[in-house]
């Protein structure tokens, strides 16, 4: 063969590579930043369900970077900077402080949050619900409504209650606010704060000053409660009270009352804005949504247990009672 040939021939290979290179798809990469444990959780099920419902594979046509602070809210930074160092398309993140520290991270990689607990443009995450503007958006509890909820279901459902006790996280970055509307709204109530910013803050808790303190404890959500929410439901069993927790995972493990967002369906939303943005959407175009879908549970088990009786009002709104 002349060498002319072997050079055609050499540049037709080239540029056959190119065009099978180009034909290929792109690979996603997205990452997860969350305080949680591990990503076998109703959540991630929910978000890997939704991404699957849209076409992707996951270790096909994308992949997913987690990071987890297994309840170490002081981690979040680092391991936000590292995954805009990958770097990846997007980061989805769970709770208001993993938001927050993806937004100081990053302001060019679009940011979805699967959920964000309070305001988020009081929190400076976006300019507006509606319109957010810059490189984050998804979804948030707004936490002034479910204050409100919360405290109706105590006077509700335990009318003689004089005070309430809110377990809360320092170190969330929603929880000086929710305090604050818990308080503004607690209907005549005493509200004493407990906080606990670790497990080991949690252990630190013991169950007859916990029922001293008198009414029912409200567990707001938390990523670090979550994992550790055994505990906490075995605490406040041994102090003999009645409790109101977050999501229905607490009233399935022995919880007394669940009253919240469902959090597994804002993450399975949440595949939808991370399709839409690798599709070409621009973050701060796609506006900040609320939850659309509540759970209210009832483990009568435990009411029984406590010798507490729930009234027929309150069985009948439930969605769900535990027998």
């Amino acid at each position: 063969m002349k060498r002319r040939d072997l050079i055609a021939a050499f540049i037709a290979l080239m540029f056959g590579m190119s065009i099978a290179r180009a034909q290929q798809p792109k690979v996603a990469r997205v990452g997860v930043l969350s305080p949680a444990d591990n990503n076998a959780t109703p959540i991630f099920e929910a978000f890997r369900r939704g991404l699957r419902e849209l076409g992707y594979v996951e270790g096909g046509n994308i992949i997913l970077e987690y990071r987890f602070t297994h309840g170490d809210y002081s981690a979040l930074p680092r391991l936000a900077e590292e995954l805009a160092m990958l770097p990846v398309d997007i980061i989805v993140t769970d709770g208001p402080s993993a938001a927050q520290a993806a937004a100081n991270a990053s302001r060019t990689i679009p940011i979805v949050m699967g959920v964000s607990g309070g305001d988020p443009v009081a929190l400076g995450l976006v300019a507006s619900l509606a319109r957010p503007g810059g490189n984050v958006t998804g979804f948030t509890l707004m936490f002034p409504e479910l204050s409100v909820k919360w405290v109706e279901l105590v006077r509700t459902a335990f009318p003689n209650a004089k005070a309430m006790t809110v377990l809360v996280n320092p170190e969330n970055a929603s929880t000086e606010a929710l305090i604050t509307q818990v308080t503004t709204h607690s209907l005549g109530l005493a509200v004493t704060r407990i906080d606990a910013a670790s497990p080991e803050a949690l252990r630190a808790i013991r169950p007859e000053a916990l029922g001293l303190l008198g009414g029912p404890v409200l567990v707001v959500p938390d990523a670090m409660f979550w994992n550790h929410r055994r505990e906490i439901i075995a605490l406040i069993a041994a102090a003999g009270v009645a409790a109101i927790y977050p999501q229905r995972e607490y009233a399935e493990d022995g919880g007394l009352i669940a009253y919240g967002a469902n959090v597994p369906d804002t993450f399975r939303r949440a595949a939808g804005y991370v399709d839409r943005i690798l599709k070409g959407a621009h973050p701060g175009e796609l506006p900040v949504q609320e939850p659309v879908k509540f759970d209210f549970v009832i483990n009568l088990r435990t009411a029984n247990a406590l010798g507490l009786t729930i009234s027929q009002e309150i069985l009948i709104r439930a969605d769900e009672v535990i027998e």
